[in-house]
């Protein structure tokens, strides 16, 4: 190799050698800065964008749960209401088979009939203010509640409304908010139509309770998707920690070694001087 004070060839190879040691460490402290192995487009962007679209994925879940957890919490609601509902017509059952006596005085048929009423009504209140978030299931008219299942809205898990209403579809046009037991007749008649609606209102809970379970089970899954995702992108794009701790303290001591090199390197020039001498 010639001897030259223009050209220092050993000098030259020294500073790339530093120089991508600077650059090894700058990324190796950067992984530890942000616990990530790929922080942005730059360090990977195959890797990079796949991690994206699974993050996107993983906040469409967000949305999926929150619309799971209002479906849920708006049947439950529901159901409850439905169950008053239920406890209410065996009342009224109650009070029916007894004005259904024929024994019964004016004035004990009349005090059955009064609580008749005052139990048919509390039953329509108890309806119409079974409300969750702006949304009744139980009333004429009630809301369907079809919360989302997946991250496009692709899939819903739908509840069907049950109307519970006085004179509705599942108590019968017979129980009404007119309804009364003043006198046998009535009263032996409202015995069957309270039966039905016992029966009914049973059936009515029962669909309700299988959408509830449903919107729950589904909730549960979403949980463990997002998990499973937010785990699977964490092992695309976070950096071994332990790893590049390592990595760190071997460059620091091959930066120091680089640090050597050049200033041997560009000593190199000097000796020529002793040729002159």
């Amino acid at each position: 190799m010639t001897n030259s004070v223009n050209t220092n060839v050993g000098a030259m190879v020294a500073l790339q050698n530093l120089n991508a040691t600077n650059n090894d460490l700058a990324t190796t402290q950067a992984r530890i800065n942000t616990g990530k192995k790929i922080n942005n487009a730059k360090d990977n962007g195959a890797v990079w964008a796949i991690a994206q679209n699974q993050r996107a994925t993983s906040q469409s879940l967000n949305a999926v749960r929150e619309s799971l957890q209002r479906g849920q919490s708006t049947v439950d609601v529901a159901i409850s209401a439905g169950e008053t509902v239920s406890d209410l017509l065996l009342q009224m059952k109650e009070k029916a088979l007894a004005a259904a006596d024929a024994s019964l005085d004016t004035n004990s048929r009349t005090a059955l009939n009064e609580d008749f009423k005052a139990l048919r009504d509390q039953l329509g209140k108890a309806v119409s203010n079974a409300e969750f978030n702006g949304i009744n299931m139980v009333k004429n008219g009630g809301t369907t509640i079809a919360a989302l299942a997946n991250s496009d809205a692709s899939s819903k898990i739908t509840v069907a409304a049950q109307d519970l209403s006085l004179g509705g579809s599942v108590l019968g046009a017979s129980l009404s908010s007119s309804a009364s037991i003043g006198t046998q007749t009535t009263a032996t008649s409202m015995i069957s139509t309270v039966n039905t609606a016992i029966t009914n209102v049973s059936t009515a809970l029962s669909k309700l309770g299988t959408g509830s379970k449903a919107l729950g089970s589904h909730l549960d899954f979403v949980n463990k998707l997002q998990d499973s995702i937010d785990a699977g992108i964490g092992n695309l794009v976070d950096a071994d920690l332990a790893k590049e701790s390592a990595r760190l303290q071997s460059l620091q001591t091959k930066q120091q070694l680089g640090v050597q090199a050049l200033s041997i390197a560009n000593q190199s020039s000097s000796i020529l001087l002793g040729l002159f001498r």
